[in-house]
């Protein structure tokens, strides 16, 4: 099934690439949903199934799901955002060929069992996604293209770099696998120095796609620039691709004496990444860089779960799955909104409440379930973060957080329900787009979903998080 499925999918985003059918292209497009779906429950009834270097392990199946139903959704809305912006057949090509090569090489990152295959495929992402971001052909686009290239090919460097210094530690070792599941049951083997010069390069690397300090400017401009259904991708997806990458890696060096010091890593990272954050989101004047920088301060939360142990790192996966269906909703609205308004500043937007009811309910559920208002499922993370970091010792680091955290939560409630409810001046509401209510309603169900993991969340899904977080909160 796995051959299968990443040989059908490349097919099938080279078919669109070069189609000039649109009942082709909707077979095409409608084709790799259903195999996606197929992909999925087949690593659901098969968890821990190999294909070489490929595994289909706990945190990847969750991860999986995720993807197939974000993409799915973006796939949709793809088509409305495609129709008003009025582009032609070709550069409606390159877009879903895009979207579908990035969603196929990021199910093969989440299933990679061997670092150097991780590196490959998440190299892919950043070509599939420059297309993305490029879409509109602008010369902000272009500069965000560029932007993102740049910044992306230094951190995948990063890695590369790490990997050959993880190399020269599995030398001293004897060692030649250079597979996640070799490395973790001889970790006790490799030389500390060397590890410790890898994980920080890798490390460093992987904070591209994660949204993290100190490479996290990579996808500030690309969630902006890019159509929004892909930028809903940005922020679930290819976040979680950083976070497997960073994930799988700190899972070695915690078998290790290095232990302590990759978590003074994490948490340096962590900290700063919501520094940031509630700097920015202060000062931003664009709602949806204000997202992305939103999604900075959620990593940085994941970060101090991973590095708290125990009940964090399940808490930090739990924080992230929620997460990966809060922001897309929150995205595909924008677009929405984008659509209405015909801007993206907070300043030439707003009363979005008298053209859209059902929009604006988006807005202000996603604006409470994002700030971890019960019974956003983010709450319960989030609990038990600070709950680990009050057993460990971290009051000081905790304090600072937590009034961080109230800096953005007033940031974004401020420029939210300005948007929702405060209209701009000399704007003629008659002559603005009514967009149907359909259009929210995968938004609302997204919401749905979140505040019901808050209340009811299904054991087979805490299940499939308890086994991922056991590879690292076991010691």
């Amino acid at each position: 099934m796995y051959s299968i499925f990443f040989i059908t999918s490349f097919l099938i985003g080279g078919a669109l690439l070069f189609n000039r059918n649109n009942i082709l292209k909707v077979f095409l497009l409608l084709s790799f949903v259903i195999l996606q779906g197929s992909f999925a429950l087949f690593v659901i009834r098969n968890t821990g199934s190999s294909y070489g270097y490929l595994t289909a392990d706990h945190l990847a199946v969750i991860f999986i799901v995720v993807l197939f139903i974000i993409s799915s959704l973006s796939i949709y809305h793809s088509a409305a955002y495609l129709k008003w912006q009025q582009k032609n057949e070709r550069e409606h090509n390159f877009y879903y060929a895009a979207m579908v090569i990035l969603v196929a090489a990021l199910n093969c990152a989440y299933c990679a069992n061997h670092i150097a295959i991780t590196w490959m495929f998440v190299e892919i992402t950043t070509i599939a996604a420059s297309f993305l971001i490029y879409y509109r052909r602008t010369e902000l686009t272009l500069e965000a293209t560029w932007k993102y290239i740049f910044v992306c090919t230094i951190s995948i460097t990063f890695v590369f770099i790490g990997i050959l210094f993880l190399g020269i530690a599995m030398k001293h070792a004897g060692l030649t696998d250079m597979s996640y599941t070799s490395l973790m049951a001889n970790a006790y083997l490799l030389n500390p120095f060397w590890t410790k010069m890898a994980f920080i390069f890798i490390f460093t690397g992987f904070t591209a796609k994660a949204a993290l300090f100190p490479m996290y400017t990579a996808g500030i401009d690309a969630k902006d620039k890019a159509p929004s259904p892909a930028g809903a991708i940005f922020a679930s997806g290819l976040m979680n691709v950083g976070f497997c990458g960073i994930y799988r890696t700190y899972g070695i060096i915690r078998l290790t004496d290095s232990a302590a010091w990759a978590n003074s890593v994490l948490l340096f990272s962590a900290t700063i990444s919501i520094f940031l954050a509630s700097v920015y989101i202060m000062k931003v004047a664009n709602y949806k860089r204000m997202l992305a920088y939103s999604s900075i301060e959620h990593m940085g939360l994941v970060m101090l779960g991973l590095a708290m142990g125990g009940a964090g790192v399940f808490a930090a996966i739990f924080h992230l799955l929620v997460h990966s269906f809060i922001k897309p909703a929150l995205f595909y609205q924008t677009g929405i909104a984008y659509r209405v308004f015909g801007s993206k500043m907070i300043e030439e937007t707003g009363g979005y409440f008298r053209q859209s009811v059902a929009g604006s309910l988006v807005f202000i559920l996603g604006y409470f379930c994002v700030t971890a208002v019960p019974p956003s499922g983010l709450f319960i993370s989030e609990f038990m973060i600070f709950r680990e970091m009050y057993l460990g010792g971290y009051l000081w680091l905790m304090a600072i957080i937590m009034m961080l955290l109230t800096v953005i939560i007033w940031a974004l409630g401020r420029n939210i329900f300005r948007l929702v409810f405060t209209a701009p001046p000399n704007v003629k509401f008659e002559s603005l787009e009514r967009p149907s209510p359909f259009e929210s309603l995968s938004q609302l169900a997204l919401i749905l979903f979140v505040m019901f993991m808050g209340v009811f969340p299904p054991e087979p899904i805490l299940d499939y998080i308890r086994a991922a977080a056991a590879i690292v909160s076991s010691r």
